[in-house]
């Protein structure tokens, strides 16, 4: 079950990436037109995304595998304790920036409304916890799915494939945000720790 979930999980890695491609992109525009892509491509990005990732939860309730660890009850409280620092990081994270405009609603909205598309940029953020580290919602993530009492082959597999996936997915974000921001952005990098909290200087 380890590397069939493997398999699924890097599988929509190179979809994600491929959905997120300036030549995808600029093919959807000449299909769809300016007005429309603006309006619709985040919406249907994040649709495609939750329907490839379905076959994961299948196989996660369906066949998990074998065990691979299990630890006991006291180590477990640890654990949950660790996952309840992710899931409260995780909303506040989430609270900082636009999630109808992140889901692709705010884009919708605007279209049936007849307002002008793109929307205005977002600021750059880089106060609350994106102070604490750069990639906030990926590193609380990591917090979230990996302290599990339990891990399974098929929980093993999203784990490291997802951690993979962030690894690579802040690389080419973070060209884009030097691209949009200059050096504004190359300040806060400096500033700030990529993915894990107070290791500035140890890891870039």
């Amino acid at each position: 079950m380890f590397w069939i979930t493997f398999a699924i999980i890097v599988a929509f890695s190179i979809l994600h990436s491929w959905l997120a491609a300036s030549g995808f992109k600029q093919r959807l525009r000449q299909q769809m037109g300016e007005r429309g892509y603006h309006a619709y491509y985040r919406l249907l990005y994040n649709v495609i995304s939750i329907v490839t990732l379905a076959p994961v939860g299948v196989v996660l309730l369906v066949q998990p595998g074998e065990t691979v660890w299990e630890f006991d009850a006291g180590l477990r409280l640890i654990l949950l304790v660790i996952q309840g620092v992710g899931v409260l990081g995780l909303a506040i994270s989430l609270l900082q920036i636009d999630l109808a405009r992140f889901g692709g609603l705010s884009q919708v909205m605007a279209a049936a409304r007849g307002e002008a598309l793109p929307l205005a940029d977002e600021p750059l953020q880089i106060g609350g916890l994106y102070a604490l580290v750069r990639h906030p919602l990926y590193f609380f993530s990591l917090l979230v799915i990996w302290p599990v009492g339990v891990m399974s082959e098929a929980w093993l597999a999203v784990c490291i494939g997802t951690t993979v996936y962030f690894i690579v997915g802040s690389i080419l974000e973070e060209r884009k945000l030097l691209s949009a921001y200059g050096e504004v952005y190359r300040s806060y990098q400096e500033r700030v720790p990529w993915m894990i909290p107070f290791t500035k200087g140890l890891l870039r």
